[in-house]
């Protein structure tokens, strides 16, 4: 009959269908590197909003904020006043930037002395890898501030000719040396470990010497190695350049930050030399991932 004959399955109507297309549009938005990073700094914004409200809804908000947050107090720690007794902040700094060039220098070169020595075969070097592993084993245990005490106020007490008249920067920087020397030898040593075998078998069939393959084959591919973690190390080693103001003579930013808070009993001080270590120490961490994302896309090159 004409009433119970069915015509085929229609689709919705196209109300119906709207609701889809926005759907699936949405969704290829929110996939595209574009909709991508609208959503992450969306997000983000989000986030920081509500720690900022939280921040100001708390009940101490307001003597927090005239403690540490205060912009008067903030420009003056960063300019300084030698004639009411504070040093500048601002100045300061360079003092933790100049601790952190030459000891940077330093531990790149004990640190590799001491990983060739560890790493060596040879009887007659034995005595040195005991002492090796024996400075590599105390200066990883001993905390740095203890090393920077041990160092800036018992070098001084030995009354040794040169080694006793030295200033509390060039303590301070040995101090740094000494410690993280130890920690940088270890990141040498695996590298050196992560060099394949057959690369060195390679150079001793074509008749180098053992040193001679190290410094022209092992080395060169140890340190493209560690690179990353090397520069790791080193956004540590900015930032414990502060510790150095334990030995009072060094007017670091720590130090001019605490003489500040000390004169005019305002801590804003330390949020300034907080804000200039992000500044210095950021940019290389930010540069340390790149690193890291670029050697390991191409290691995934070169697997695929």
């Amino acid at each position: 009959m004409e009433g119970d004959t069915a015509g085929p399955a229609t689709p919705g109507t196209e109300e119906e269908q709207v609701p889809d297309f926005f759907r699936s549009r949405r969704g290829r938005l929110l996939r595209s590197p574009r909709g991508a990073v609208v959503t992450s700094t969306v997000s983000t914004l989000v986030v920081l909003a509500a720690i900022v409200v939280a921040f100001l809804l708390a009940p101490g908000s307001r003597q927090v904020r005239s403690t540490y947050f205060d912009f008067h107090d903030m420009w003056q720690a960063f300019l300084g006043d030698p004639h009411k007794g504070f040093y500048s902040v601002g100045e300061a700094i360079v003092v933790n930037i100049e601790m952190f060039m030459i000891g940077e220098v330093l531990i790149l070169v004990l640190a590799l002395v001491v990983a060739l020595i560890r790493q060596s075969k040879s009887a007659f070097l034995f005595p040195l890898r005991m002492i090796a592993v024996a400075y590599v084993d105390f200066f990883r245990g001993v905390p740095l501030i203890l090393v920077i005490l041990a160092i800036g106020f018992g070098l001084p007490a030995l009354y040794l000719p040169f080694v006793s008249s030295q200033s509390a920067f060039v303590y301070g920087v040995l101090a740094l040396v000494l410690s993280y020397s130890a920690y940088v030898s270890e990141v040498y040593r695996a590298g050196l470990n992560s060099v394949p075998l057959s690369q060195i078998a390679s150079a001793r069939s074509l008749g180098l010497r053992p040193r001679t393959a190290m410094r022209h084959v092992v080395l060169p591919q140890a340190v493209r190695t560690i690179i990353p973690p090397l520069l790791n190390t080193f956004v540590s080693l900015q930032k414990d350049t502060a510790l150095v103001a334990v030995l009072g003579a060094v007017i670091e930013a720590n130090r001019a930050a605490e003489i500040y808070s000390s004169t005019v009993f305002n801590y804003s001080g330390y949020t300034v030399a907080a804000a200039l270590f992000l500044v210095l120490t950021i940019p290389l961490a930010r540069f340390t991932d790149h690193l890291i994302a670029r050697d390991r896309a191409r290691r995934l090159a070169g697997a695929t």
